[in-house]
């Protein structure tokens, strides 16, 4: 299943974005993450709304895929900026095309508060 959330940004720096989304600030970004139990740089721990999880995170072309490593559903997210659209894209992925109505809701709460976080650090309003 496929999950998104955009915000209205007339101008982010892609460097800026990926130097700003680290482990250590998952916090600070999202309130479904509770804490950081480690950082490794791109690997770390952390404790969110569904539990105690490995952390991977990735650069990417236009921003960073965080994903966590020992999910049962392989939960995946990924912060890109689209420039020519001047929009965040917020997008998370689980290994399945269907899930319990329980656990999507709380996929789309993560979401919001993913919005919610980037909006108060980058200034944009959000537009889904």
């Amino acid at each position: 299943m496929e999950f998104f959330q955009e915000l209205r940004l007339p101008a982010l720096d892609v460097g800026v974005l990926q130097d700003s989304l680290r482990i250590a600030t998952l916090p600070d970004h999202c309130a479904s993450i509770d804490r950081v139990m480690s950082d490794q740089g791109d690997r770390g721990e952390i404790y969110c709304l569904w539990g105690q999880f490995r952390v991977s995170r990735e650069p990417i072309c236009k921003g960073v895929r965080f994903s966590l490593l020992n999910c049962p559903h392989a939960l995946a997210w990924t912060v890109a900026y689209h420039a020519w659209r001047e929009k965040l894209v917020i997008h998370c992925t689980i290994d399945d095309r269907e899930t319990d109505p329980e656990f999507a809701e709380s996929i789309e709460q993560f979401l919001s508060d993913w919005s919610a976080g980037l909006g108060r650090a980058f200034g944009g309003p959000a537009c889904s």
